[in-house]
C-alpha cells in the first residue's frame, strides 16, 4: 500500500491541482511554457513560425531581431547572427513542438529549449490554453 501510494502520488497531486484550479480559477504553475528556437535568418524564422502556427503547436510566436551569437561548434569558436523565436504554448506540447521543429529546421542541431511559465496575466494564459488544443 505504501509503495503504491508513493507511485501514485504524482498523478494524484496533478489531479488535485487541476481540481483546485478548476474550482478556484487559479493558475497551475508550469501549465504553459515559452520555447526558444534559434534561426539562421528572418526568412527561416518566419517559415518555422508559420509552420508551428499552422500545426497549432503554439498560440503566439515572437520573431526577435538579429542578435550576435558566440558558440562552440566542432571544437571551434564560431560567431554568427541569428533570429530568435519565442514560442508560447502548453507545456504538454513541448515534446511535439521540439520533434516537429527538428524535422523542418535546417540546422544539424537546432536550439530548442523551453522554460515553464510560473505566473502571468490569467487572461493571457487562458487565451494560450484556448488557442492550443489539448493532446
Amino acid at each position: 500500500v505504501v509503495i503504491l501510494s508513493l507511485l501514485m502520488y504524482p498523478v494524484l497531486r496533478s489531479l488535485a491541482l487541476q481540481l483546485h484550479s478548476a474550482v478556484t480559477g487559479s493558475y497551475i504553475s508550469g501549465t504553459h511554457s515559452i520555447a526558444f528556437i534559434n534561426c539562421l535568418n528572418e526568412q527561416i524564422a518566419k517559415d518555422i513560425a508559420r509552420a508551428i502556427m499552422d500545426k497549432k503547436l503554439a498560440a503566439y510566436v515572437n520573431i526577435l531581431p538579429k542578435s550576435l551569437a558566440l558558440y562552440f561548434w566542432k571544437g571551434e569558436l564560431e560567431e554568427s547572427t541569428e533570429i530568435l523565436l519565442l514560442v508560447k504554448t502548453r507545456t504538454s506540447k513541448i515534446g511535439e513542438l521540439s520533434n516537429y521543429v527538428r524535422s523542418i529546421h535546417p540546422f544539424e542541431i537546432p536550439e530548442i529549449i523551453s522554460l515553464p511559465i510560473d505566473q502571468g496575466n490569467p487572461l493571457y494564459l487562458k487565451w494560450i490554453e484556448e488557442n492550443v488544443p489539448r493532446d
